[in-house]
């Protein structure tokens, strides 16, 4: 009788503890075996922010800014991982295929919203598979060129490709990319076709324009800022409305001849469709407080940009500028005759 009662006191306690196990999984899982992250336990593990592009680039850098800062808002502790290829399309294809639970993000620039335009088998659709978090900066472009390039103004430059439109070499880091829809807009304003030269990414291109073997291109300051700085590069103007207080001698286009070509390049984080609002909220909240932070203002200064306002650090507002920009680019890219592979 007691050795009876013992093993039916034991296969109490074993049932006891599946159960309290069991209900452990449930609550760490949004309730259900296997289910969505709840506001309550989020984050109880790493968060990965998946960066489209290459380590060291733009993005990339922007990223690592804040990473740290909103780990320390969120309590936890966030990875970035770079998934390269297809102009960003490859990395952000992942995430729209993630579990919509608030660990796998995205941070993606202007390209999220030119990638329907220019790919016909994308796989996703910005709007419809993905959750907007906020926006994070809208970085200037510079129009740059080899320093021993002829023209010494921007209206130089112009009448220059006007006059010799089949020997200029316009880089670019790949089709899709920033440096690549700038320079479509430079064509555009110009009224000039061309001759593109694709790179692999943007550290290759610039190399070989400080090099001499390229003429000019348009990228981001985040990328040519030191190169202006250290006169290995000449500028011709920054594509946005006011100067860059890290490049004050470079004129805007504006100012140098060309108001049509005016662009900037903005980022925005991301998460799959079906994310719980709860965690939605939580995300863009530790964005905020990562925006405010003076290490993240002072290092964005430093490559020419800064954060947005904490209205625009939202959902609402990115989603606003997403769906912009998709009809914008739209028209420009369908205009161009542009497609990629």
């Amino acid at each position: 009788m007691r050795t009876t009662s013992r093993y039916q006191a034991a296969a109490r306690m074993i049932a006891a503890i599946g159960v309290l196990s069991l209900v452990a999984a449930c609550s760490g899982n949004g309730g259900t075996p296997g289910g969505g992250a709840t506001s309550g336990g989020y984050p109880d593990q790493n968060i990965t922010f998946v960066v489209p592009f290459s380590a060291g680039g733009p993005t990339d850098t922007v990223t690592r800014m804040l990473a740290e800062p909103m780990a320390a808002k969120l309590g936890g502790k966030i990875v970035v991982q770079n998934v390269e290829g297809a102009g960003g399309t490859v990395g952000a294809g992942e995430v729209a295929r993630a579990d919509p639970d608030g660990y796998t993000v995205l941070m993606h620039h202007i390209g999220m919203s030119t990638a329907p335009a220019l790919y016909q088998n994308l796989g996703y659709k910005p709007l419809e598979d993905f959750e907007t978090v906020g926006l994070v900066t809208e970085v200037p472009m510079t129009v740059v060129a080899r320093k021993d390039f002829a023209p010494a103004t921007l209206k130089d430059l112009v009448t220059h490709v006007k006059a010799n439109a089949g020997k200029v070499t316009l880089a670019n880091a790949g089709i899709g990319a920033a440096s690549h829809l700038c320079g479509l807009l430079f064509q555009t304003a110009a009224g000039v076709k061309l001759q593109e030269v694709p790179y692999a990414g943007t550290g290759p291109a610039l190399t070989d324009l400080v090099g001499g073997q390229v003429d000019f291109m348009c990228d981001q300051t985040t990328n040519t800022s030191g190169q202006i700085s250290a006169g290995e590069v000449k500028a011709y103007a920054v594509t946005t409305p006011e100067r860059v207080k890290s490049l004050p001698d470079v004129p805007t286009t504006a100012e140098a001849g060309l108001p049509q070509l005016q662009v900037s390049v903005w980022h925005g984080l991301y998460v799959p469709k079906g994310t719980p609002q709860e965690v939605v909220q939580k995300l863009s909240e530790a964005l905020k407080a990562a925006l405010a932070d003076q290490k993240v203002i002072d290092q964005m200064a430093k490559l020419g940009t800064a954060p947005v306002t904490a209205e625009n650090a939202t959902p609402q507002a990115h989603r606003a500028k997403l769906e912009e920009q998709l009809g914008t680019w739209a028209k420009i890219i369908a205009d161009a005759g542009v497609k990629a592979s």
